[in-house]
């Protein structure tokens, strides 16, 4: 499926195909382009936010269509607008946090409960890169070489939690806390 320009009652709106009911990758990278948006920027994870999109890489035309509604866009040019607006969101820790606890769902695995390690540790790059967490590549690298498994919804949440209110130098890490055993692991080895 790819999004078009067409005139309705004489303004411009963003419409979806008529007989399509879904826009899979291709439509997005479509969609992308027309935004002037790479499709690999984290800004892409805020609009399926807002869309509500169900799966990564895909809109529903209800997730479409209820998005953009909610976003106030009817137009290309409105949501080349409300990009800029859209990026300030992860700047507010309570949108950070329902974006990053969205990401967990929107990118796991139809059916399945975890999340594919390789998947979670591409969107950790990418969220904590925003928050520049000074410690996500050392905890990728630990789950590479010694996990290798998918991650829970509990260790997903959890670390962001760790991110906010472990120091980097580990000196306020309690041992004793009651973080997940991955979380635990790396940091007392």
């Amino acid at each position: 499926m790819v999004p078009r320009t067409h005139r309705q009652q004489g303004s411009p709106i963003l419409m979806l195909h008529p007989y399509v009911d879904m826009i899979m990758a291709d439509g997005i990278s479509v969609l992308c382009n027309d935004l002037q948006v790479d499709p690999q920027d984290i800004v892409m994870l805020v609009v399926s936010w807002h869309m509500k999109a169900a799966t990564m890489c895909e809109f529903s035309k209800q997730e479409f269509i209820s998005g953009l509604q909610a976003l106030g866009i009817d137009s290309l040019e409105k949501f080349r607008e409300r990009i800029q607006f859209m990026r300030t969101e992860l700047k507010d820790e309570q949108k950070f946090r329902e974006i990053y606890n969205f990401a967990f769902g929107w990118a796991k695995e139809k059916g399945q409960k975890s999340l594919a390690l390789d998947t979670a540790i591409g969107m950790w790059q990418l969220l904590f890169a925003e928050k520049q967490w000074a410690l996500v590549d050392h905890w990728c690298q630990f789950l590479q070489a010694r996990h290798n498994k998918a991650i829970s919804r509990d260790t997903w949440s959890q670390l962001l939690e760790f991110a906010k209110t472990v120091d980097p130098s580990l000196s306020n890490y309690d041992a004793e806390g009651a973080w997940p055993y991955l979380i635990d692991e790396l940091w007392s080895t």
